[in-house]
């Protein structure tokens, strides 16, 4: 018998000996909290046996494991929008950086607008002005793969 008890949660459908057992077990019970699905296949005279007791019989379903990453999302998204990379995300949140990639992508972080490295329209202007990829890479200082890679995205 346990008399501190007012509240339990039932991952069951009632029945009549069940009641009557947690009647005996918890003589102070005042609530009865269970899933909707539980609720919904209770008898509704038991229901009301209970409430007649002052025992309410009440549909509850907030149990089970929590994420983890409650908010980091949220907030992995807002610095990203504030221009910050996965990286520097990544050690501004103190954690690892595939995590960093993780919650951006959890949270739909949309990254053609992020920042880049090297300025794509600037390189483009300069392919249309007559330079060559060499040219370019050398006047800009950048990789000459990475001035081939830019050029070749549509």
């Amino acid at each position: 018998m346990d008399d501190e008890v007012t509240t339990i949660h039932m991952s069951k459908t009632l029945s009549s000996s069940m009641i009557v057992d947690l009647i005996e077990k918890y003589p102070n019970l005042s609530e009865i909290t269970c899933p909707p699905s539980v609720y919904d296949r209770t008898s509704k005279r038991y229901i009301d046996a209970l409430s007649q007791l002052d025992i309410d019989v009440v549909k509850k379903y907030d149990w089970g494991a929590k994420s983890r990453t409650m908010g980091a999302e949220y907030e992995a998204l807002k610095l990203s929008n504030d221009g910050f990379s996965a990286a520097e995300i990544s050690e501004m949140m103190d954690i690892k950086l595939n995590r960093a990639y993780y919650l951006l992508k959890k949270s739909k972080a949309n990254f053609d607008n992020r920042k880049r490295k090297h300025d794509h329209e600037e390189i483009r202007n300069l392919k249309n002005e007559g330079l060559t990829a060499k040219e370019i890479s050398q006047k800009l200082d950048m990789p000459l793969r990475s001035v081939y890679y830019i050029l070749s995205k549509k």
